[in-house]
């Protein structure tokens, strides 16, 4: 499937804009499961490229205001057409971590002994080190689907797998999270995927995420898993990023000074071509 993407962060401030530093991952990369037929990204000061730990690339630009400016207003633009294949199973490169790298705790999904408790309803230990089944872990993804309800703005970009594990509901990225933390609880190596979802009925979902979760550690083989559909990812999924958790991946970080309050609208269209 041909899709066309545009993606408009719009930041507005109350107070002039003194001083920024922002870090974008807007940048999908060909691979197993998508070519990128072109794409571009726009930002109040030049971009510099480069690639993070986890080969992702990442641009940045700074902006420096004047005494004289009234800056109040920034704008980050992505866009472009992307041609999915529909491939969920993919091998890593070598220059990548090791699949064992992702068994760490990060804040976002830590593992615990009651996510522990959970998951042993559906994964049995393997029977080879290392090696893990497919079909256990589908059935994994459909037990938090159903543990961690989607519900619109229930949670925020802070909330921890536990946090929404417990409170029983959250939207894609506390699903994925849960997964994620799930799995590191059983010593099943998995990371947190940022991206985008094409469904006319789900607009809401058109930023998304869902993880990866390793089949073979030897073989660094790995499989896309969209947990809020409990499905592996198809057609719909563009991968943009990857990490050990939100942080590690958000389509946008930085630090400011002024400014005052801010507030900020995103704007996602996807479209088949």
């Amino acid at each position: 499937m041909k899709i066309q993407i545009t993606h408009t962060t719009d930041y507005r401030y109350t107070e002039p804009l003194r001083y920024a530093l922002q870090t974008l991952w807007l940048t999908p990369q060909s691979g197993a499961g998508q070519t990128v037929s072109f794409w571009s990204v726009g930002a109040p000061e030049k971009l510099y490229a480069q690639r993070d730990a986890f080969g992702n690339t990442i641009q940045s630009y700074t902006f420096v205001g004047k005494e004289s400016d009234n800056v109040r207003w920034s704008l980050v633009n992505a866009a472009g057409q992307v041609d999915t294949l529909g491939v969920a199973e993919f091998v890593d490169l070598e220059t990548l971590p090791h699949p064992y790298f992702f068994l760490r705790a990060t804040h976002l999904a830590e593992p615990h002994a009651d996510l522990a408790a959970f998951g042993r309803r559906f994964v049995s230990a393997p029977q080879v080190a290392g090696q893990f089944d497919m079909s256990m872990l589908l059935a994994l993804s459909q037990g938090v689907a159903s543990a961690v309800s989607y519900e619109k703005n229930s949670t925020d970009v802070t909330t921890t797998a536990l946090e929404a594990f417990t409170a029983g509901a959250g939207v894609c990225q506390d699903q994925a999270h849960v997964m994620v933390a799930i799995c590191r609880s059983l010593q099943i190596p998995a990371r947190y995927v940022s991206g985008y979802f094409y469904a006319a009925n789900e607009p809401d979902l058109a930023s998304h995420a869902w993880v990866d979760v390793c089949l073979d550690v030897a073989a660094r083989r790995w499989v896309s898993i969209d947990v809020t559909h409990s499905c592996l990812i198809d057609q719909r999924h563009v991968r943009l990023a990857m990490g050990t958790d939100y942080n590690a991946c958000p389509p946008i970080k930085g630090v400011r000074q002024g400014g005052g309050k801010e507030s900020m609208t995103v704007d996602i269209t996807i479209t088949p071509v």
